[in-house]
């Protein structure tokens, strides 16, 4: 799947998983609430200390990975034992926010994406707590790669596309691959 699905699906995901190395070697992961901003960018907050944070520092390349709408289904054609899912994996590299303005910002993303209804609430919590709470971008490196195993109604498994273009070419209309324009390069 391209990478538009791939972002599709990260945005999606309650969290992702985060994969790390510590300084020893031996790997270190857990889920993270996330927030995009932009095609590349994805912010987390943290305590000012911590596993997590000694990873960033011994090496910031990280590995994101995410999975929804997996539920476990017999195949229509041939009665297999399945799953229908939607993933993504990432890699990007991640860095501690300095800046005041983008710490802000990065913790407003996590808010309006998680609690969006409470958003009132979203000054006063900087006021008491933003110099006690790490920001940490992750900024991806390539492109995400998504997968999907999913049926049509005909029973026919579907064919890598992401939602938007699988849409578009069910409707007749022509997509313009924007994943080559953005990244470069389509390596999916």
């Amino acid at each position: 799947m391209d990478a538009t699905f791939a972002l599709e699906v990260l945005d999606k995901a309650p969290y992702v998983t985060i994969s790390m190395t510590r300084a020893d070697g031996t790997p270190y992961g857990l889920p993270l609430s996330l927030a995009r901003t932009d095609e590349r960018t994805f912010y987390f907050h943290c305590a000012s200390e911590g596993d997590k944070l000694d990873c960033i520092a011994h090496n910031p390349t990280v590995f994101l990975s995410a999975v929804t709408k997996c539920t476990p289904t017999v195949g229509p054609k041939d009665g297999s034992f399945t799953l229908q899912y939607s993933s993504a994996t990432a890699i990007g590299m991640a860095e501690i926010v300095t800046d005041r303005e983008e710490k802000i910002a990065g913790l407003k993303a996590i808010c309006l994406r998680f609690l969006p209804h409470h958003m009132d609430a979203f000054d006063d919590a900087i006021i008491r707590s933003l110099e006690r709470t790490v920001v940490v971008r992750i900024t991806l490196t390539e492109p995400p790669v998504g997968k999907r195993k999913q049926y049509d109604k005909q029973g026919e498994e579907m064919t890598g596309q992401s939602s938007e273009s699988h849409h578009a070419c069910m409707n007749g209309q022509v997509v313009k691959d924007e994943d080559e324009v953005k990244w470069g390069t389509n390596n999916n």
